[in-house]
């Protein structure tokens, strides 16, 4: 019995929320720049000596994207951010020509480097290209490495066996996250679809997408992804969880039925594009098991929610199998 049909038995209608916005959002809005922009959103984030690092997509008043890092002690206030781009669009990389979006960073300890992925845009589509760094000052940028039109990938931090995987999302196959396989971090194949959109009426059933980077858990790898509905009024985006196999990520163990995060307070409902909540990084603070997830609210802004991971390893273990065919 998955949660859904638990509640629905016991008579319980409530759903117990598992993230908990801070109270203060925005934590961060184009106002606090050190230089003129339009919107700050979608922030990769990772732990950088001992403080929170983010990676915010910051668009200029062109409508073009660049790359720029926050730190904070607290991962709360008192931000200090670089006072020009931190990784702007080269101009050499023609991919790039209309910008660089929605990082996500993995710390490959195998390397000693932080692994960037990011949208690289161009009128050629969106690709997925790939940089690396060990200080967030220096970057080495591999190029494409999942043609267009592709977006929303993540690496995992580690191999298994001796191949990386990374999740992704083509556009043209339906909008669902695939994985792909790599013994070298270049060139990608066994390409396989990892999480479905769902169709119909489904919070999920336009297309999916990953969010943040794979947390690995006891339980398993914990994946928080974005799912899209259409709507008579536009695109509404809200939040699932999955879990993989530790050994076998390509393999679903759980997967959420209900969204556990949605457009609620008004700096969510109301910006450049409404109704959005879009992750692209969080943090685990292993002392006490809490989780920061940073994400863009409605493409203006950038909020802050947490949660434990203990709930939610409790919620994703009551969550469905998905069906055997999603699985091979």
């Amino acid at each position: 019995m998955n949660h859904f049909e638990t509640r629905l038995k016991s008579g319980d209608n409530t759903f117990k929320e598992i993230f908990h916005r801070y109270p203060y959002n925005p934590i961060l809005m184009a106002k606090d720049w050190p230089y003129p922009v339009n919107v700050v959103l979608n922030p990769a984030a990772t732990m950088f000596n001992g403080k929170v690092l983010l990676l915010a997509r910051v668009e200029d008043r062109r409508g073009f994207s660049h790359l720029t890092k926050a730190i904070s002690d607290d991962g709360i206030s008192n931000w200090i951010i670089d006072k020009s781009p931190t990784l702007s669009p080269n101009p050499a990389n023609p991919e790039e020509a209309w910008g660089i979006e929605d990082p996500r960073i993995t710390y490959i300890n195998e390397l000693k480097k932080y692994a960037i992925t990011y949208t690289a845009y161009s009128e050629c589509g969106p690709a997925v290209s790939l940089a690396f760094t060990d200080d967030f000052v220096n970057f080495e940028r591999m190029g494409p490495i999942i043609p267009p039109e592709d977006k929303d990938a993540t690496l995992f931090p580690r191999r298994f066996g001796k191949r990386w995987v990374l999740i992704h999302r083509p556009s043209a196959h339906g909008a669902n996250i695939w994985v792909s396989c790599s013994e070298n971090l270049k060139y990608w194949g066994d390409h396989k679809v990892l999480i479905n959109s769902r169709g119909g009426s489904w919070w999920d059933g336009s297309k999916v997408g990953i969010s943040t980077q794979p947390l690995e858990t006891p339980k398993g790898w914990l994946v928080l992804y974005h799912g899209v509905r259409e709507t008579a009024s536009g695109s509404l985006y809200r939040l699932g969880f999955a879990l993989l196999d530790l050994d076998n990520p390509l393999k679903v163990l759980h997967r959420s039925d209900e969204w556990v995060f949605g457009p609620q307070e008004y700096y969510e409902k109301e910006g450049d594009v409404r109704d959005v909540v879009f992750p692209c990084g969080w943090v685990l603070n292993p002392d006490n098991n809490k989780i920061k997830m940073y994400y863009g609210a409605a493409d203006t802004c950038i909020a802050l929610a947490t949660a434990s991971l203990d709930d939610i390893l409790a919620y994703i273990e009551t969550c469905p199998v998905p069906e055997e065919r999603y699985l091979r």
